[in-house]
């Protein structure tokens, strides 16, 4: 997919938390041998030591691989948040990331804009080549375009089909705005069962998994999964053979409800530090 920035970005991720040591460093290295090009970690999974190693030991060249790593609320502040971005980059062994985000707004503690003109800089530097945002709405987006001019290249929120965000969706899309997707398959609550899901699966003689991932990239949505498994990181990956028809990704987009969050993490109060 194509950035804002032009930058392009591969349409399906690679999630890295909680992978950590020897076994994570193995994780990603598997993640990459079986094709994975977007690696996706932050400040605050305490591996980016474990992400840096992955990527080397795999072998693949470092300029095929898109890594994109987020900045802790802690450091919000624009001096910490210049370091943290050094130091991210320090931890994985790198002398630039592809995508650097903002993790979560904060927006009791007022300084995601002061973390915002931190990542201007750093990809006016060359330490970032895109910038982007996660778990943003469509007011904190406008507040760091207002107070800057620059737009995110990306936001992260959580997607999944019983929290579709079928509205935060069409926002980034109307700004040009490249969607990602957290949790992408739904965690310990993924609606495999769910007769929309299995009907297609069925259907199209893929898993379930794989049609949840299908959906969100009919949707125009980077899915970041994450697996330790060698066989379902192919299987994540293995979702442009078939297509969904347009009832099908309806009947999903369907499923969402209500009280669809995996936790309490409103971005106007979730405080992530």
């Amino acid at each position: 997919m194509t950035l804002n920035d032009g930058q392009t970005i591969p349409a399906i991720g690679f999630g890295t938390y909680p992978l950590r040591g020897d076994a994570g460093a193995a994780a990603v290295a598997s993640a990459i041998a079986v094709g994975n090009r977007l690696i996706d970690t932050a400040f605050n999974y305490d591996n980016e030591g474990t992400v840096g190693k992955g990527i080397r030991d795999s072998g693949v060249p470092r300029e095929e691989i898109f890594v994109a790593s987020k900045l802790p609320g802690r450091y919000q502040a624009l001096q910490p948040a210049r370091d943290a971005i050094r130091e991210s980059l320090w931890r994985l062994g790198l002398d630039y990331l592809d995508l650097y985000l903002i993790h979560w707004p904060n927006p009791g503690r007022g300084l995601f804009v002061e973390a915002w003109q931190a990542l201007v800089e750093a990809r006016e530097s060359g330490l970032v080549r895109s910038i982007g945002v996660s778990n943003f709405t469509a007011e904190h987006l406008a507040a760091i375009e207002s107070a800057t001019g620059v737009r995110p290249a990306v936001n992260q929120i959580e997607l999944h089909p019983y929290f579709p965000q079928v509205d935060m969706l069409e926002h980034n899309t109307r700004l040009g705005i490249v969607t990602e997707a957290w949790s992408p398959l739904g965690k310990a609550s993924a609606p495999y069962g769910e007769p929309a899901i299995q009907s297609a699966a069925a259907a199209h003689g893929v898993t379930p998994a794989q049609v949840i991932l299908r959906w969100h990239y009919q949707r125009g949505v980077i899915p970041i999964p994450k697996s330790a498994n060698p066989e379902r990181q192919a299987q994540n990956l293995d979702i442009f053979g078939f297509e969904l028809t347009e009832a099908e990704v309806a009947a999903i987009t369907a499923l969402g409800r209500a009280d669809g969050r995996l936790f309490d993490g409103d971005p106007n109060t979730h405080e992530e530090l």
